[in-house]
């Protein structure tokens, strides 16, 4: 047997229904995701009994996305992967990773489930395995308003392959980053350009508008402007400015040398970093 079918044998019914997408409402607005022990059909009290008669499985890493954020964009749905390693002395059954957004499991307002019935589980030996699932985040859907980026909650999930069905379920087991795909652009100008006259550059850091669907400036971030010489591989910082209320930058340099300019953003909690591509300056 699998988790979901554990669940629905338990319960009378597949408590995991929130795998359809988008995610269904709960009475107050928010995303319905169950406890786990809603899921399994039994109290807590019930869980914490059983935990303490039987050998529950141990979960020992969580990956998420190769350990990168989850960057979204405004209209391509994000596929990535998932995976956790796990023991119990009776080897491993399933598997269960989800993301889900919220303060706590009363008020969860974003969730990202598997996109499989099952995990594909590889085992390493007797007692341990390695399963993998994937997860697709699909903008203005599952992530319908901008406030959803930044940190989710990771639930794990395992099931032994005991006679027991033995169940280990952590809500809030990790954290991860979704996030809102961002953009970056420059001009140096102009050029060529006579050595120690005055060079413009400009470019605009945008970034995805779940709710729009569009991109948007990014306003009063730092950015960094950087300089490589032609004939070399590293980008120095020349000085740092911030966006304009509409994600604009622009600042003048003197022309010293050949090479490449290009705007640098660090990133934040819930925009990832990016680089602009460099822009060629021939100085005469």
């Amino acid at each position: 047997m699998r988790i979901r079918a554990t669940v629905a044998a338990v319960s009378g019914a597949l408590a995991l229904s929130a795998l359809a997408v988008p995610a269904s409402q709960a009475a107050d607005g928010g995303i319905d995701k169950t406890t786990a022990a809603e899921r399994f059909g039994v109290s807590r009290s019930a869980m914490s009994t059983a935990a303490a008669a039987e050998e529950l499985p141990v979960v020992s890493k969580v990956t998420i996305n190769g350990a990168k954020g989850v960057v979204v964009g405004t209209t391509a749905a994000k596929k990535f992967n998932v995976s956790l390693t796990a023991s119990h002395s009776a080897g491993i059954q399933d598997a269960y990773i989800d993301l889900w957004h919220g303060k706590d499991l009363d008020h969860v307002d974003g969730y990202l489930p598997p996109n499989e019935a099952a995990a594909s589980c590889t085992a390493v030996n007797a007692t341990t395995s390695n399963c993998k699932l994937t997860i697709t985040a699909l903008p203005g859907s599952d992530l319908y308003m901008n406030a959803l980026a930044g940190t989710w909650h990771v639930t794990a999930a395992v099931l032994a392959n005991d006679e027991a069905g033995s169940v280990y379920w952590n809500d809030f087991y990790s954290t991860h980053r979704v996030q809102r795909l961002s953009k970056l652009t420059v001009n140096a100008a102009p050029e060529p350009v006579k050595k120690g006259k005055t060079i413009t550059v400009t470019g605009k850091l945008t970034r995805a508008n779940w709710e729009t669907r569009k991109y948007a400036g990014y306003t009063a971030q730092p950015v960094k402007l950087q300089f490589r010489k032609k004939d070399s591989n590293t980008y120095t910082t020349v000085k740092t400015i911030k966006t304009n209320n509409r994600g604009d930058l622009k600042t003048t340099v003197k022309a010293t040398v050949d090479g490449f300019f290009r705007w640098s953003f660090a990133g934040t909690s819930t925009t990832p970093a990016v680089n602009a591509a460099g822009d060629f300056v021939d100085v005469k």
